[in-house]
Protein backbone atom coordinates (compact mmCIF):
# COMPACT_ATOMS: atom_id res chain seq x y z
CA UNK A 1 0.00 0.00 0.00
CA UNK A 2 1.56 3.63 -0.96
CA UNK A 3 2.30 5.70 1.42
CA UNK A 4 -0.48 8.32 0.67
CA UNK A 5 -3.29 6.08 1.39
CA UNK A 6 -1.84 5.12 5.00
CA UNK A 7 -2.73 8.34 5.71
CA UNK A 8 -5.93 9.90 7.25
CA UNK A 9 -7.45 12.50 9.53
CA UNK A 10 -6.40 12.23 13.27
CA UNK A 11 -9.57 11.48 15.56
CA UNK A 12 -10.66 14.05 17.25
CA UNK A 13 -9.57 13.16 20.89
CA UNK A 14 -6.22 12.61 18.76
CA UNK A 15 -6.81 16.02 17.27
CA UNK A 16 -7.28 17.25 20.52
CA UNK A 17 -3.82 16.02 22.32
CA UNK A 18 -1.43 18.95 20.99
CA UNK A 19 -4.01 21.39 22.45
CA UNK A 20 -4.86 19.96 25.61
CA UNK A 21 -0.93 19.52 26.59
CA UNK A 22 -0.19 23.44 25.61
CA UNK A 23 -3.30 24.47 27.32
CA UNK A 24 -2.68 22.11 30.18
CA UNK A 25 1.25 23.55 30.80
CA UNK A 26 0.04 27.10 30.27
CA UNK A 27 -2.58 27.48 32.53
CA UNK A 28 -0.92 25.32 35.26
CA UNK A 29 1.81 28.02 34.80
CA UNK A 30 -0.35 30.79 35.31
CA UNK A 31 -2.32 29.17 38.33
CA UNK A 32 1.14 28.25 40.63
CA UNK A 33 3.12 31.03 38.89
CA UNK A 34 6.26 29.58 37.88
CA UNK A 35 6.97 32.09 35.91
CA UNK A 36 8.11 30.35 32.45
CA UNK A 37 7.60 32.06 29.06
CA UNK A 38 5.34 30.18 26.69
CA UNK A 39 8.05 29.16 24.31
CA UNK A 40 9.19 25.73 25.68
CA UNK A 41 5.06 24.86 26.07
CA UNK A 42 4.84 25.68 22.87
CA UNK A 43 8.07 23.62 21.11
CA UNK A 44 6.40 20.65 23.74
CA UNK A 45 3.37 20.84 21.85
CA UNK A 46 4.57 20.41 18.12
CA UNK A 47 6.60 17.47 19.53
CA UNK A 48 3.24 15.86 20.74
CA UNK A 49 1.41 16.85 17.11
CA UNK A 50 4.05 15.04 15.09
CA UNK A 51 3.94 12.36 17.22
CA UNK A 52 -0.31 12.29 16.38
CA UNK A 53 0.65 12.84 12.41
CA UNK A 54 2.75 10.14 12.76
CA UNK A 55 0.78 7.63 14.22
CA UNK A 56 -1.90 8.93 11.29
CA UNK A 57 0.47 8.36 8.46
CA UNK A 58 2.49 11.57 8.04
CA UNK A 59 6.13 11.32 7.72
CA UNK A 60 8.43 13.34 9.46
CA UNK A 61 9.69 15.57 6.31
CA UNK A 62 5.19 16.21 5.61
CA UNK A 63 4.91 17.89 9.06
CA UNK A 64 7.94 19.95 9.14
CA UNK A 65 7.56 21.20 5.61
CA UNK A 66 3.80 22.48 7.03
CA UNK A 67 5.46 24.18 9.81
CA UNK A 68 7.88 25.86 7.61
CA UNK A 69 5.34 26.87 4.77
CA UNK A 70 3.75 28.42 8.10
CA UNK A 71 6.88 30.64 8.86
CA UNK A 72 7.58 31.13 5.40
CA UNK A 73 4.09 32.73 5.38
CA UNK A 74 4.77 34.77 8.36
CA UNK A 75 8.14 36.14 7.55
CA UNK A 76 7.60 39.68 6.55
CA UNK A 77 5.16 40.25 10.09
CA UNK A 78 8.77 38.63 11.44
CA UNK A 79 10.64 41.42 9.55
CA UNK A 80 8.43 44.10 11.00
CA UNK A 81 8.31 43.10 14.72
CA UNK A 82 12.43 43.65 14.57
CA UNK A 83 12.05 46.84 12.54
CA UNK A 84 9.34 48.15 15.28
CA UNK A 85 12.35 47.44 17.57
CA UNK A 86 14.31 49.70 15.69
CA UNK A 87 11.51 52.46 15.41
CA UNK A 88 11.04 52.22 19.44
CA UNK A 89 14.84 52.95 20.02
CA UNK A 90 14.74 55.76 17.54
CA UNK A 91 11.53 57.59 18.79
CA UNK A 92 12.88 57.29 22.43
CA UNK A 93 16.72 58.90 21.11
CA UNK A 94 15.05 61.69 19.40
CA UNK A 95 12.69 61.99 22.48
CA UNK A 96 9.44 61.73 20.65
CA UNK A 97 8.22 59.40 22.73
CA UNK A 98 8.42 61.14 25.81
CA UNK A 99 7.67 64.96 24.24
CA UNK A 100 3.87 62.94 24.05
CA UNK A 101 4.21 61.87 27.08
CA UNK A 102 5.03 65.52 28.43
CA UNK A 103 2.79 67.54 26.80
CA UNK A 104 0.29 64.99 26.92
CA UNK A 105 0.20 65.17 30.91
CA UNK A 106 -0.78 68.48 30.10
CA UNK A 107 -3.53 68.84 28.00
CA UNK A 108 -5.71 65.74 29.52
CA UNK A 109 -7.11 65.66 32.44
CA UNK A 110 -7.34 62.38 34.18
CA UNK A 111 -10.88 62.23 33.82
CA UNK A 112 -11.12 62.33 30.17
CA UNK A 113 -7.64 60.32 29.59
CA UNK A 114 -9.15 56.62 29.09
CA UNK A 115 -12.10 57.62 26.24
CA UNK A 116 -10.01 60.27 24.79
CA UNK A 117 -7.08 58.28 24.00
CA UNK A 118 -8.98 54.99 23.47
CA UNK A 119 -10.75 57.15 20.39
CA UNK A 120 -7.23 58.29 19.87
CA UNK A 121 -5.34 54.84 19.16
CA UNK A 122 -8.54 54.13 16.95
CA UNK A 123 -8.22 57.07 14.79
CA UNK A 124 -4.16 56.44 14.53
CA UNK A 125 -5.03 52.87 13.99
CA UNK A 126 -7.57 53.64 10.67
CA UNK A 127 -4.92 55.71 9.56
CA UNK A 128 -2.03 53.73 9.81
CA UNK A 129 -3.65 49.98 9.43
CA UNK A 130 -1.53 48.60 12.18
CA UNK A 131 -2.38 47.93 16.06
CA UNK A 132 1.19 47.01 16.31
CA UNK A 133 2.55 50.36 15.30
CA UNK A 134 -0.39 52.19 18.05
CA UNK A 135 1.06 50.00 20.30
CA UNK A 136 4.39 50.83 20.02
CA UNK A 137 4.02 54.63 19.30
CA UNK A 138 0.75 55.99 21.26
CA UNK A 139 0.49 52.97 23.47
CA UNK A 140 4.08 53.47 25.35
CA UNK A 141 3.65 56.89 26.03
CA UNK A 142 -0.30 56.60 27.22
CA UNK A 143 1.16 53.48 29.68
CA UNK A 144 3.26 56.07 31.34
CA UNK A 145 0.81 59.38 31.31
CA UNK A 146 -1.88 56.72 32.39
CA UNK A 147 0.33 55.34 35.36
CA UNK A 148 1.04 58.88 36.54
CA UNK A 149 -2.55 59.58 36.82
CA UNK A 150 -3.13 56.13 39.26
CA UNK A 151 -4.74 53.32 36.49
CA UNK A 152 -3.29 50.34 36.52
CA UNK A 153 -1.35 49.27 33.81
CA UNK A 154 -3.85 46.82 32.67
CA UNK A 155 -6.18 49.12 32.24
CA UNK A 156 -4.33 51.33 30.25
CA UNK A 157 -2.69 48.27 28.00
CA UNK A 158 -6.52 47.23 27.51
CA UNK A 159 -7.66 50.57 25.98
CA UNK A 160 -4.79 51.21 23.90
CA UNK A 161 -5.76 48.18 22.35
CA UNK A 162 -9.35 48.39 22.06
CA UNK A 163 -9.08 51.41 20.32
CA UNK A 164 -5.55 50.21 18.02
CA UNK A 165 -7.73 46.95 17.46
CA UNK A 166 -10.80 48.57 16.72
CA UNK A 167 -9.03 51.19 13.80
CA UNK A 168 -6.86 48.32 12.81
CA UNK A 169 -10.46 46.58 11.73
CA UNK A 170 -11.68 49.47 10.31
CA UNK A 171 -8.81 50.24 8.07
CA UNK A 172 -8.37 49.10 4.44
CA UNK A 173 -4.86 49.87 5.01
CA UNK A 174 -4.61 46.96 7.11
CA UNK A 175 -3.21 43.74 6.28
CA UNK A 176 -5.99 41.58 8.33
CA UNK A 177 -8.65 43.87 6.94
CA UNK A 178 -7.38 43.34 3.11
CA UNK A 179 -6.89 39.60 4.08
CA UNK A 180 -10.36 38.75 5.18
CA UNK A 181 -12.02 40.66 2.73
CA UNK A 182 -10.04 38.21 0.33
CA UNK A 183 -10.24 35.03 2.01
CA UNK A 184 -14.43 35.86 1.82
CA UNK A 185 -13.59 37.15 -1.89
CA UNK A 186 -15.64 40.01 -1.47
CA UNK A 187 -15.22 43.73 -2.19
CA UNK A 188 -12.75 45.26 0.67
CA UNK A 189 -15.00 48.53 1.56
CA UNK A 190 -17.73 45.98 0.96
CA UNK A 191 -16.38 44.38 4.52
CA UNK A 192 -15.58 47.71 5.78
CA UNK A 193 -18.88 48.68 5.30
CA UNK A 194 -20.45 45.58 7.02
CA UNK A 195 -18.04 45.81 9.64
CA UNK A 196 -20.01 48.91 11.20
CA UNK A 197 -22.85 47.15 12.30
CA UNK A 198 -21.00 45.16 14.76
CA UNK A 199 -17.83 47.36 15.50
CA UNK A 200 -18.52 50.47 15.87
CA UNK A 201 -21.42 49.96 18.11
CA UNK A 202 -19.02 48.43 20.26
CA UNK A 203 -16.47 50.83 20.33
CA UNK A 204 -18.69 53.13 21.43
CA UNK A 205 -19.97 51.16 24.69
CA UNK A 206 -16.49 50.18 25.39
CA UNK A 207 -15.69 54.44 25.48
CA UNK A 208 -19.17 54.19 27.87
CA UNK A 209 -17.13 52.10 30.19
CA UNK A 210 -13.42 53.72 30.04
CA UNK A 211 -15.33 56.82 30.36
CA UNK A 212 -17.26 55.60 33.90
CA UNK A 213 -13.68 53.76 34.95
CA UNK A 214 -11.79 57.29 34.33
CA UNK A 215 -14.23 59.36 36.32
CA UNK A 216 -13.97 56.53 38.82
CA UNK A 217 -10.00 56.02 39.05
CA UNK A 218 -9.10 59.58 38.85
CA UNK A 219 -9.72 59.64 42.11
CA UNK A 220 -6.20 58.75 42.40
CA UNK A 221 -4.61 61.23 40.74
CA UNK A 222 -1.28 62.48 42.36
CA UNK A 223 0.36 65.54 40.42
CA UNK A 224 3.09 65.01 42.25
CA UNK A 225 4.26 62.25 40.23
CA UNK A 226 3.39 64.45 37.19
CA UNK A 227 5.29 66.73 37.82
CA UNK A 228 8.54 64.89 38.41
CA UNK A 229 7.76 62.72 35.48
CA UNK A 230 7.88 65.83 33.61
CA UNK A 231 10.71 67.20 35.17
CA UNK A 232 13.05 63.80 34.77
CA UNK A 233 11.72 64.08 30.83
CA UNK A 234 12.94 68.37 30.48
CA UNK A 235 16.47 67.48 32.72
CA UNK A 236 17.37 64.75 30.71
CA UNK A 237 16.80 65.71 27.00
CA UNK A 238 19.00 68.63 25.70
CA UNK A 239 16.18 69.89 23.99
CA UNK A 240 12.85 68.99 24.30
CA UNK A 241 9.97 71.10 22.49
CA UNK A 242 6.83 70.66 20.46
CA UNK A 243 8.92 69.89 17.29
CA UNK A 244 9.10 66.64 18.72
CA UNK A 245 6.08 65.87 17.67
CA UNK A 246 6.60 65.91 14.23
CA UNK A 247 7.56 62.45 13.78
CA UNK A 248 4.05 61.57 15.12
CA UNK A 249 2.11 63.38 12.58
CA UNK A 250 4.44 61.50 10.07
CA UNK A 251 3.03 58.49 10.71
CA UNK A 252 -0.02 59.40 9.52
CA UNK A 253 1.26 61.53 6.02
CA UNK A 254 3.11 57.37 5.38
CA UNK A 255 -0.06 56.34 6.29
CA UNK A 256 -2.01 58.51 3.99
CA UNK A 257 0.12 57.96 0.86
CA UNK A 258 0.01 54.13 1.37
CA UNK A 259 3.06 53.76 2.08
CA UNK A 260 3.96 49.77 2.99
CA UNK A 261 3.88 48.44 6.28
CA UNK A 262 7.96 47.77 6.61
CA UNK A 263 9.50 50.79 4.20
CA UNK A 264 7.70 52.78 6.25
CA UNK A 265 8.45 51.68 9.72
CA UNK A 266 11.99 52.16 8.28
CA UNK A 267 11.53 55.64 6.88
CA UNK A 268 10.36 56.60 10.45
CA UNK A 269 13.34 55.26 12.30
CA UNK A 270 15.37 56.76 10.29
CA UNK A 271 13.20 60.11 10.60
CA UNK A 272 13.69 59.48 14.49
CA UNK A 273 17.48 58.75 14.32
CA UNK A 274 17.68 61.79 12.27
CA UNK A 275 15.89 64.30 15.07
CA UNK A 276 18.56 62.18 17.99
CA UNK A 277 21.02 64.01 16.13
CA UNK A 278 19.81 67.14 15.48
CA UNK A 279 18.17 67.66 18.58
CA UNK A 280 19.39 65.69 21.17
CA UNK A 281 23.43 65.75 19.98
CA UNK A 282 23.40 62.05 18.80
CA UNK A 283 26.00 60.76 16.05
CA UNK A 284 25.78 57.95 13.97
CA UNK A 285 26.88 56.05 16.21
CA UNK A 286 24.46 56.35 18.62
CA UNK A 287 21.51 56.01 15.86
CA UNK A 288 23.20 52.33 15.02
CA UNK A 289 22.83 51.85 18.95
CA UNK A 290 19.33 52.93 19.12
CA UNK A 291 18.26 51.14 16.89
CA UNK A 292 19.73 47.77 17.67
CA UNK A 293 19.59 47.90 21.72
CA UNK A 294 17.23 50.39 22.09
CA UNK A 295 17.90 53.28 24.68
CA UNK A 296 18.98 53.82 27.87
CA UNK A 297 18.86 56.22 30.25
CA UNK A 298 19.61 57.31 33.66
CA UNK A 299 17.19 59.57 35.38
CA UNK A 300 16.54 58.94 38.90
CA UNK A 301 13.11 58.68 38.45
CA UNK A 302 11.87 54.76 38.35
CA UNK A 303 8.66 56.44 36.04
CA UNK A 304 11.05 58.00 33.65
CA UNK A 305 13.19 55.55 33.15
CA UNK A 306 10.79 53.03 32.41
CA UNK A 307 9.13 55.22 29.65
CA UNK A 308 12.78 55.29 27.99
CA UNK A 309 14.84 52.26 28.68
CA UNK A 310 13.02 50.17 25.41
CA UNK A 311 13.24 49.50 21.80
CA UNK A 312 16.27 48.24 19.67
CA UNK A 313 16.14 45.00 17.16
CA UNK A 314 17.54 42.98 20.21
CA UNK A 315 14.08 43.90 22.29
CA UNK A 316 12.03 42.19 19.77
CA UNK A 317 14.26 38.55 19.89
CA UNK A 318 11.68 37.29 22.16
CA UNK A 319 8.88 37.66 20.81
CA UNK A 320 10.38 36.61 17.24
CA UNK A 321 11.36 33.21 18.83
CA UNK A 322 7.40 32.41 20.17
CA UNK A 323 6.25 33.79 16.77
CA UNK A 324 8.48 31.31 14.72
CA UNK A 325 7.73 28.11 17.13
CA UNK A 326 4.07 29.11 17.71
CA UNK A 327 3.38 29.48 14.02
CA UNK A 328 5.43 26.41 13.38
CA UNK A 329 3.14 24.35 15.41
CA UNK A 330 0.09 25.82 13.59
CA UNK A 331 1.78 24.36 10.38
CA UNK A 332 1.90 20.99 11.77
CA UNK A 333 -1.98 21.47 13.33
CA UNK A 334 -2.86 22.39 10.34
CA UNK A 335 -1.10 19.59 7.81
CA UNK A 336 -2.02 16.89 9.87
CA UNK A 337 -5.73 18.17 9.35
CA UNK A 338 -6.55 18.49 13.52
CA UNK A 339 -9.05 21.46 12.55
CA UNK A 340 -11.01 19.59 10.02
CA UNK A 341 -11.03 16.54 12.32
CA UNK A 342 -12.44 18.59 15.41
CA UNK A 343 -14.28 20.98 13.12
CA UNK A 344 -15.37 19.97 10.19
CA UNK A 345 -18.49 17.80 11.30
CA UNK A 346 -20.37 21.37 13.03
CA UNK A 347 -20.61 22.74 9.89
CA UNK A 348 -23.27 19.69 9.11
CA UNK A 349 -25.66 21.17 11.95
CA UNK A 350 -26.04 24.69 11.03
CA UNK A 351 -29.21 25.93 10.24
CA UNK A 352 -29.99 29.33 11.18
CA UNK A 353 -27.90 32.27 10.41
CA UNK A 354 -26.95 32.68 14.33
CA UNK A 355 -25.81 29.26 14.51
CA UNK A 356 -23.12 29.63 10.96
CA UNK A 357 -21.94 33.18 12.56
CA UNK A 358 -21.07 30.84 15.79
CA UNK A 359 -19.55 27.90 14.83
CA UNK A 360 -17.37 30.52 12.54
CA UNK A 361 -16.04 32.85 15.28
CA UNK A 362 -15.50 29.55 16.81
CA UNK A 363 -13.26 27.97 14.21
CA UNK A 364 -11.62 31.49 14.10
CA UNK A 365 -10.55 31.71 17.88
CA UNK A 366 -9.89 27.94 17.77
CA UNK A 367 -7.14 28.35 14.97
CA UNK A 368 -5.82 31.07 16.65
CA UNK A 369 -5.63 29.32 20.16
CA UNK A 370 -3.85 26.24 18.60
CA UNK A 371 -2.33 27.58 15.62
CA UNK A 372 -1.12 30.93 17.48
CA UNK A 373 -1.15 32.78 14.42
CA UNK A 374 -4.20 35.97 13.56
CA UNK A 375 -4.15 34.87 9.14
CA UNK A 376 -4.55 31.00 9.95
CA UNK A 377 -8.09 32.49 12.20
CA UNK A 378 -9.05 34.35 9.15
CA UNK A 379 -8.23 31.85 6.73
CA UNK A 380 -9.32 28.65 7.57
CA UNK A 381 -12.77 29.30 8.59
CA UNK A 382 -13.33 31.13 5.21
CA UNK A 383 -12.12 28.00 3.28
CA UNK A 384 -14.18 26.03 5.50
CA UNK A 385 -17.69 27.78 5.61
CA UNK A 386 -18.18 30.01 2.59
CA UNK A 387 -19.84 27.65 0.55
CA UNK A 388 -22.45 27.15 3.46
CA UNK A 389 -22.74 31.26 3.45
CA UNK A 390 -23.96 30.54 -0.23
CA UNK A 391 -26.23 27.98 0.58
CA UNK A 392 -28.10 30.32 3.21
CA UNK A 393 -28.40 33.00 1.06
CA UNK A 394 -25.99 35.55 2.88
CA UNK A 395 -23.52 38.04 2.16
CA UNK A 396 -19.92 37.05 1.48
CA UNK A 397 -19.62 40.37 3.16
CA UNK A 398 -21.17 39.41 6.25
CA UNK A 399 -18.46 36.41 6.19
CA UNK A 400 -15.79 38.50 6.15
CA UNK A 401 -17.06 40.79 8.97
CA UNK A 402 -17.59 37.65 11.20
CA UNK A 403 -13.91 36.78 10.46
CA UNK A 404 -12.58 39.70 11.92
CA UNK A 405 -15.35 40.51 14.92
CA UNK A 406 -13.94 36.99 16.12
CA UNK A 407 -10.28 36.14 14.64
CA UNK A 408 -8.75 39.68 14.45
CA UNK A 409 -9.94 40.65 17.99
CA UNK A 410 -9.07 37.21 19.55
CA UNK A 411 -5.70 37.30 18.50
CA UNK A 412 -4.38 39.39 21.06
CA UNK A 413 -6.02 38.12 24.01
CA UNK A 414 -3.92 34.72 23.25
CA UNK A 415 -0.69 34.67 25.26
CA UNK A 416 1.29 32.78 22.88
CA UNK A 417 -0.32 34.10 19.70
CA UNK A 418 2.15 36.14 17.77
CA UNK A 419 0.18 39.71 18.28
CA UNK A 420 -0.52 38.38 22.25
CA UNK A 421 3.07 38.46 22.66
CA UNK A 422 4.06 41.53 20.41
CA UNK A 423 1.68 43.79 22.36
CA UNK A 424 2.70 42.21 25.53
CA UNK A 425 5.98 42.57 25.02
CA UNK A 426 5.63 46.11 23.64
CA UNK A 427 3.54 47.50 26.40
CA UNK A 428 5.03 45.43 29.18
CA UNK A 429 1.94 44.05 30.67
CA UNK A 430 0.83 40.51 30.62
CA UNK A 431 -2.04 39.17 28.42
CA UNK A 432 -4.36 37.65 30.86
CA UNK A 433 -3.35 40.61 33.02
CA UNK A 434 -4.90 43.38 30.23
CA UNK A 435 -7.36 40.37 28.87
CA UNK A 436 -10.34 41.42 31.12
CA UNK A 437 -9.93 45.15 29.89
CA UNK A 438 -10.09 44.93 26.72
CA UNK A 439 -13.54 45.99 26.42
CA UNK A 440 -13.54 46.19 22.25
CA UNK A 441 -12.35 43.16 21.41
CA UNK A 442 -14.38 41.22 24.41
CA UNK A 443 -17.93 42.76 23.40
CA UNK A 444 -17.54 43.01 19.70
CA UNK A 445 -18.08 39.11 19.03
CA UNK A 446 -20.60 39.17 22.12
CA UNK A 447 -22.66 41.73 20.33
CA UNK A 448 -22.75 40.50 16.86
CA UNK A 449 -23.55 36.75 18.46
CA UNK A 450 -26.18 38.50 20.58
CA UNK A 451 -27.64 40.54 17.66
CA UNK A 452 -27.72 37.79 14.98
CA UNK A 453 -29.01 35.68 17.48
CA UNK A 454 -33.32 37.45 17.06
CA UNK A 455 -32.45 38.59 13.22
CA UNK A 456 -30.81 41.53 13.36
CA UNK A 457 -27.34 42.49 11.94
CA UNK A 458 -27.94 39.71 9.05
CA UNK A 459 -26.46 40.60 5.67
CA UNK A 460 -28.34 39.38 2.85
CA UNK A 461 -26.56 38.20 -0.67
CA UNK A 462 -29.01 41.05 -2.55
CA UNK A 463 -27.76 43.73 -0.37
CA UNK A 464 -30.63 44.17 1.87
CA UNK A 465 -29.85 43.74 5.68
CA UNK A 466 -31.67 43.66 9.01
CA UNK A 467 -31.11 46.69 10.97
CA UNK A 468 -30.64 45.91 15.19
CA UNK A 469 -34.21 45.80 15.80
CA UNK A 470 -34.87 43.59 12.59
CA UNK A 471 -36.87 45.58 10.55
CA UNK A 472 -35.22 44.51 6.79
CA UNK A 473 -33.86 47.60 4.85
CA UNK A 474 -32.28 48.07 1.42
CA UNK A 475 -28.67 48.29 0.57
CA UNK A 476 -26.44 49.77 -1.53
CA UNK A 477 -26.69 46.60 -3.70
CA UNK A 478 -24.85 42.88 -3.44
CA UNK A 479 -21.63 42.85 -1.86
CA UNK A 480 -18.38 41.50 -4.28
CA UNK A 481 -18.54 37.82 -4.78
CA UNK A 482 -17.36 35.11 -7.10
CA UNK A 483 -20.49 35.23 -9.95
CA UNK A 484 -20.97 31.66 -9.82
CA UNK A 485 -20.91 31.96 -5.63
CA UNK A 486 -23.41 34.65 -5.86
CA UNK A 487 -25.92 33.14 -8.33
CA UNK A 488 -26.31 30.45 -5.55
CA UNK A 489 -26.64 32.70 -2.68
CA UNK A 490 -29.36 34.67 -4.78
CA UNK A 491 -31.17 30.68 -5.82
CA UNK A 492 -30.62 29.98 -2.31
CA UNK A 493 -32.07 33.33 -0.50
CA UNK A 494 -35.31 33.68 -2.62
CA UNK A 495 -36.07 29.95 -2.10
CA UNK A 496 -35.89 30.96 1.91
CA UNK A 497 -37.59 34.13 1.45
CA UNK A 498 -40.65 32.01 0.16
CA UNK A 499 -40.57 29.84 2.50
CA UNK A 500 -40.96 32.55 5.42
CA UNK A 501 -37.94 31.63 6.65
CA UNK A 502 -36.02 35.12 5.85
CA UNK A 503 -38.31 38.49 5.91
CA UNK A 504 -39.22 40.18 3.08
CA UNK A 505 -40.17 43.28 1.67
CA UNK A 506 -44.19 43.92 1.20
Amino acid sequence: MSEQTTKRLPSKIAGLIPVIVLLAIMITNYVLDWGQDPHIPVLIACVVAMVVGKVYGYTYKEMLAGALDAVSQSLEAIIIILCVGCLIGAFEGSGTIPAVVYYGLQLISPKAFLPLACALCALVGIALGSAWTVSATLGIAFMTIGTTMGFSPALIAGMVLSGACCGDKFSPLSDSTNLAAGSAQTGLFDHVGAMVTTTFPSLVIAIVIYAVLGVKGSANYDPTISLELQEAIVEHYPHMSPLLLIPVVLILVVAVLKVPALPAILLLSAIGCIFAVIFQGANFSDCITLTHYGYEAETGNELADKLMNRGGMDSMLWTNNLVIVAVGFGGILQTIGAVDSLLGALIKKVKTPFQLVAVTMITGAFCITTMCDQYLGLIIPASMYKDKFDEMGLGRNMLSRTLEDCGTLWSPLVPWSSCGAYHSGVLGVPTLSYLPFVFMNILNPIYALITTSYGGNIIYADGSRTNLFKKLVKGKGPAGAPEEAHEKAMAALKELRASGAYPDFK
